[in-house]
Order: C-alpha cells, then sequence, then structure tokens
C-alpha cells in the first residue's frame, strides 16, 4: 500500500532509519516529522519507504469520537482549537502559511500526549489571531465553562501567538477556574523545520493535569528544547516576532517552568491551587473601548474624537511614569466629565505608572484618569472591556479598574 501524506513511516536511506509522520512537500523529496517535533528532509534516490500505519487507523486506534480513546487512569483533558500556527501548515499552492490542522490533527501529529490525558477535541475557530475579535473572546470562554461543567480536569486552548496576551488576559478576568487553563502555540508551524509545536504541546498538557488552577501561557523558555515557561495570562507579553522564546513575564515572575523531556514542573510563584476557587463565569463584555498610544507633538484630536465617537473607555499609553502634554488634560477632563473611564499606562515595557511625581501627574489626576498601576496597556484594555461589561456606573468601573482581579496588578514593581 502506497503512502500517503500524514501516514506513519519508516525510510531507509544509506544506512540510516528514520520514523516520523510522513508532510507534504513541493520540493520532491521526502519531508518526515520526527518524533522530537523536527522535520528531516530525505532525498528519494537510494530511499526506501516503508508504511507503519494510515492516518486513519492511527485515529481508529488511538483516538474515541471527539479525539482520544479513555484511558481511566488518566485525568481529562479538553482541547479547544482556535487556530495560530500550532495548529497550521503550509499552502504548498500558495507558500504561506495557513490555519488548516484540527485539535484531532494536533493529536495524531503528537503521540506523547497520548500518555499523559486523555483528550476530548473541539474546534472553536480556525482562524489565524489577528482575526480573533472580543466577541469570540466571550464564546471561548462559555465553551470553556462548558467543558468544565462536564467533568474536564483541565483545559488547553490552541492559539495563534500574535494575539494569545489579549485572550489570556481576557479569559483570566471572565473565568473563576478550579482547574488549569492553558493557552499554547507555536512561533514556527508544524511541517516546518524546528518546529516548536509539539514540546509546547507537551508541556501544556503537563500542565492542564498539574495542581496549577490559573489561566496560564505556556511557551519555550529558551531557544532549546530544554523547558517551558509558565507564564500568568495577565502578566504575559510576546516580546520577539519570531524567536521560540517569545514570550516573557513582565513586571512579574513566570509562575514557574516545564523542564523536557521529563515534564517536571518546578514552580517559583505563589498560584491558586486546584480546586481553591469554585467554577464562575461572567463573560459580559463592552468592545467599543480604545488604546491610544501618546507621541511628543501627538495632537490631542485623537482623544477628543475616541471621547466623541461613542467609545466607552480609554487606555492611554503614555510616557515614562505616565505622562501626556498638558495640552491633552482637558480632554481628558471632557472624557471623564462624560462617564468615559481613562486608563493611564505607560509605553515602558517594566515599571509601574505614577502621576504623583510631576506636575503633570497630578493634572492628570485631577482631570480623573485612572492610574493603571504596572499592567501592561493590552491587559489593561481587555480589562477596562471587561469592567464596562461588569458595571454601568463609573465609580464602580472605577474601582474594578483600581482592584487587582487575577494577577494584573502586583503590590510593587522591581526596579
Amino acid at each position: 500500500m502506497q503512502a500517503e501524506e500524514y501516514d506513519r513511516v519508516r525510510v531507509e536511506t544509506k544506512g540510516t532509519v528514520y520514523e516520523g509522520t510522513l508532510m507534504p512537500s513541493q520540493t520532491g523529496s521526502i519531508v518526515l516529522k520526527l518524533k522530537n517535533g523536527y522535520n528531516v528532509g530525505i532525498s528519494r534516490d537510494s530511499a526506501s519507504v516503508t508504511l507503519l500505519r494510515k492516518k486513519e487507523d492511527a485515529i481508529k486506534k488511538e483516538t474515541a469520537p471527539g479525539c482520544q480513546a479513555t484511558n481511566k487512569k488518566l485525568p481529562d483533558i479538553s482541547i479547544l482549537s482556535t487556530g495560530g500556527t500550532i495548529a497550521s501548515k503550509i499552502d504548498y499552492r500558495t507558500g504561506a502559511v495557513t490555519s488548516q490542522f484540527t485539535a484531532e490533527d494536533i493529536m495524531a501529529s503528537i503521540p506523547e500526549l497520548g500518555e499523559i490525558a486523555n483528550y476530548n477535541c473541539r474546534v472553536i475557530y480556525s482562524i489565524l489571531s489577528e482575526n480573533m475579535r472580543p466577541e469570540y473572546w466571550s464564546e471561548l470562554a462559555c465553551a470553556v465553562h462548558e467543558e468544565i461543567t462536564n467533568g474536564a480536569d483541565g483545559i488547553i486552548i490552541t492559539h495563534g501567538t500574535d494575539t494569545m496576551m489579549y485572550t489570556a488576559a481576557a479569559l483570566s478576568f471572565m473565568i473563576q477556574t478550579p482547574v488549569p487553563i492553558v493557552l499554547v502555540g507555536s512561533q514556527r508551524s508544524a511541517d516546518r523545520p524546528s518546529s516548536d509545536n509539539a514540546m509546547n504541546a507537551i508541556c501544556a498538557a503537563a500542565v492542564a493535569t498539574s495542581d496549577i488552577a490559573e489561566v496560564c501561557v505556556v511557551m519555550h523558555g529558551s531557544t532549546s528544547d530544554d523547558f517551558c515557561h509558565i507564564h500568568r495570562g495577565t502578566k504575559v507579553r510576546k516580546m520577539h516576532t519570531s524567536r521560540r522564546d517569545a514570550f516573557q513575564s513582565i513586571n512579574a515572575r513566570p509562575i514557574g517552568h516545564v523542564e523536557y523531556p521529563s515534564r517536571k514542573i518546578k514552580t517559583i510563584s505563589s498560584y491558586t491551587k486546584r480546586g481553591e476557587k469554585k467554577l464562575s463565569l461572567n463573560d459580559k463584555l463592552e468592545p467599543k473601548c480604545a488604546i491610544i498610544k501618546y507621541t511628543t507633538g501627538a495632537s490631542s484630536e485623537s482623544l477628543l474624537f475616541h471621547s466623541g465617537s461613542g467609545y466607552r473607555g480609554i487606555v492611554i499609553e503614555g510616557t515614562g511614569l505616565g505622562h501626556v502634554s498638558t495640552e491633552w488634560v482637558p480632554y481628558i477632563k471632557n472624557a471623564t466629565d462624560a462617564g468615559i473611564p481613562v486608563i493611564m499606562t505607560s509605553q515602558c515595557i517594566y515599571g509601574r505608572v505614577c502621576d504623583r511625581v510631576y506636575d503633570t501627574g497630578r493634572d492628570i489626576l485631577k482631570a480623573g484618569a485612572i492610574e493603571g498601576e504596572d499592567m501592561l496597556p493590552e491587559v489593561a484594555l481587555v480589562k477596562l472591556m471587561w469592567a464596562l461589561g461588569q458595571a454601568s456606573g463609573m465609580d464602580k468601573v472605577n474601582e474594578i479598574m483600581r482592584t487587582d482581579m487575577a494577577g494584573e496588578i502586583t503590590r510593587s514593581t522591581r526596579s
């Protein structure tokens, strides 16, 4: 029987034997996805290919309807797929990466996951993460809530990396969880050399079966295949466009890390433990919020536009400790007087907003702006959407924004 794409095969060439999943190839060479997650290219000349298992047979043997056959000795994990690079492959028609894999495909291509848990797989979306929308966060939160209600011992959400931190923050505010909720992605698609999808997914599964009952992001901790960091969902940011260790915790240490390949978890920060909180869902959002980046000489017209165009909340990325030009201060007051909360954050990656040091900052506070403490601007934006979804009164919204709800505000920030 002839081997086809995604079949399990053995390839012998020049005295070397490889086993792996047969991947698409536009060069005519044999491309295998190895067990360690890397791809290898092999010339078809003098290569002998032996079919080990058809893709369809693998699904029948290893998966039940929905994903993975039940092993009563293992915990039950739900994988919710939203797309992104971890669920993508190269479209050889265009040469671009496209979101085509399903949660079942991820399971079939990373068999080590079956050693960790049983899986129920659902495709929520098949999109690249730049197409994520606030209303999708609410739908995803409802799906997570449903899976936990139905007995899932943990949740894995596969997600594109570009906007993963927004979704992680949204879920952190919308769901109080008694089990781990883990977002995971990859910087390089499954059929590219040095893909990080397999190791990230395996480490994510380890966290999903652990005692860490928080919304977190699990991604490569270094450029090598040695460990993944466990980042709190409200303290993580993508800091590089393409490196495998692009994600870092900002103004806080990671919760811990997962060693690979042992899957041993070491925690270095406090965290909410499994079963410590009862499940609850508060998924209402007000998407009509904006983030404005202040730049040297920027006209206050941008603030005037947003405060007069139906926006319900505004986050400003100010300079340094949280400043804008004095020309902006009256427009901040106009916005807050109109019942539009204005949150001041900083363009600096690290540190805390403090508008009590300089006169401009004190004027900003008198105008009614709320200090964003050490929240990342994108986290402040998501939190403001959520706060406006929970309360209509300005005082209550301000109270929520000043309160640490999901680890987004730390008591002190290291210098």
